[in-house]
């Protein structure tokens, strides 16, 4: 009598294992959402936080950490050369502070210094906004916010 019972109780648990995986949805007692729509509920939860997008490594120097990104986003080579060089400028523009411990008053400084006193055209001037804020957005992933620098002139 007792191996019998031993061998039902062993039977039912397995049922009650089988259906837990296969129907998980509907034994949940405690609530009357399904498996799936609490899968929806939870990844709109994730959609509502910005991913970080590609994270660096983070005991590489910064120069390094934005090839990695660059080329992880698949960007050409002469962009990256482009951007480092940039953010280079921008380093030693202010000092080598490093750039976490700015934000836009300093990229607005030196924008308005590349078109004042650098006399720089309007596109070059652009291609070091968009190598800054690569460097805040992608690397260090810090909102800059808004700023107004000096235009440059030259077409």
């Amino acid at each position: 009598m007792l191996a019998a019972e031993h061998l039902i109780r062993l039977t039912i648990s397995r049922l009650q294992r089988r259906l837990w995986t296969k129907y998980a949805c509907f034994l949940d007692c405690r609530s009357n959402t399904s498996l799936e729509t609490r899968l929806n509920i939870e990844r709109a939860k994730a959609a509502s936080f910005p991913s970080p997008g590609v994270v660096p490594n983070p005991k590489a120097r910064l120069l390094d950490q934005v090839r990695e990104v660059v080329r992880v986003k698949h960007y050409s080579i002469r962009t990256e050369e482009a951007y480092v060089q940039w953010i280079k400028r921008f380093i030693f523009f202010h000092g080598k502070r490093h750039p976490r411990e700015m934000g836009a008053r300093e990229i607005e400084t030196f924008l308005t210094d590349l078109a004042v006193r650098g006399k720089v055209a309007a596109s070059t001037q652009n291609q070091a906004l968009t190598a800054l804020v690569f460097l805040y957005k992608e690397v260090l992933h810090i909102e800059l916010g808004e700023f107004s620098a000096v235009r440059a002139k030259r077409p």
